[in-house]
C-alpha cells in the first residue's frame, strides 16, 4: 500500500511554504512518526513526521515552494 507524503497546513492562514530539507534520503526505510522533512513558512521552521512506515520515494526538491496538499513523496 502506498501512502502519499503531502505538504501540510501548519498555520491558519498558510497557503504555501518551502520544503526546507529532507531528513531522510530517497530509498530510505522510515518508520511512522519519524522526522521526515522540515518545512518553512513565513513564521517558522517545523519538522514533519512520516505518516507511515516503509520505503521513502522522494518526488519534491528541497528549497522549492509548495502549496498545501502538494505531493512531496510516497512511502511504499
Amino acid at each position: 500500500m502506498t501512502t502519499q507524503v503531502l505538504f501540510p497546513r501548519i498555520g491558519f492562514a498558510m497557503e504555501e511554504g518551502t520544503l526546507a530539507e529532507w531528513m531522510c534520503e530517497d530509498g530510505a526505510e522510515v518508520k511512522e512518526g519519524q522526522a521526515l522533512y522540515a518545512l518553512e513558512s513565513d513564521k517558522s521552521v517545523q519538522e514533519v513526521e512520516s505518516p507511515a512506515s516503509g520505503t521513502l520515494r522522494i518526488i519534491a526538491k528541497a528549497g522549492e515552494v509548495y502549496k498545501i496538499g502538494d505531493v512531496l513523496g510516497e512511502i511504499v
